[in-house]
C-alpha cells in the first residue's frame, strides 16, 4: 500500500510543479482564447481579417437588442476585442488584463444577451479567465519573459 502511495505522491509533486502548472495555464489560455477568436471570426467577411460584415450591425440591433450600446459603437469593439484580446492570451502578453477584458465580455453577454447560458456555458468562460486573472499566464506566457526582463 505504501508503495502506491508514494507513487500516487511522485505523480502529484510532478503535476503540481511550476511546470506543470504552466502547462495547464497554457492549455487553459488557449481554451479561453479559442472561444473568443471564433467568435470574432463570425463578425468579419469572409477571406479578410478585420474587415467587419455589414450584416453584424443589423444582428446586433436585431438579436442582441438588449445590449446597452448602440450597433455602431458595440459592433467594432465587440469585433476588434474578439481578435486582439485572445491573441494576447493566446502568447501570454497581458494575461491578467486580456483575460479581465474577456471576463467582462462575458458577464455582459450573460447579462444583456444570454442570461439563460449561465451554467451551460458562461460559468465555464468565468471560471477560466478568473483562473488566468488570478494565476496569471505561467512560465510558458511571454508576461514572464518580460518580467525577467524588468527584473535585470
Amino acid at each position: 500500500m505504501s508503495g502506491v502511495l508514494a507513487f500516487y505522491d511522485r505523480g502529484v509533486a510532478l503535476v503540481s510543479g511550476r511546470v506543470g502548472e504552466s502547462i495547464a495555464l497554457l492549455l487553459l489560455r488557449v481554451a479561453l482564447a479559442g472561444i473568443f477568436w471564433r467568435s470574432g471570426r463570425t463578425k468579419v467577411v469572409e477571406g479578410s481579417f478585420l474587415q467587419i460584415d455589414p450584416v453584424q450591425y443589423d444582428l446586433f440591433a436585431s438579436e442582441f437588442s438588449g445590449l446597452p450600446l448602440d450597433p455602431a459603437i458595440a459592433v467594432p469593439l465587440t469585433t476588434y476585442a474578439e481578435h486582439v484580446f485572445p491573441l494576447l492570451l493566446l502568447f501570454g502578453l497581458a494575461t491578467r488584463l486580456s483575460a479581465g477584458v474577456l471576463l467582462v465580455m462575458t458577464l455582459v453577454i450573460q447579462i444583456f444577451v444570454f442570461p439563460d447560458a449561465w451554467w451551460p456555458v458562461h460559468s465555464l468562460w468565468a471560471a477560466m479567465a478568473a483562473i488566468l486573472i488570478v494565476r496569471g499566464g505561467g512560465l510558458l506566457a511571454l508576461d514572464t519573459v518580460a518580467a525577467t526582463l524588468r527584473r535585470r
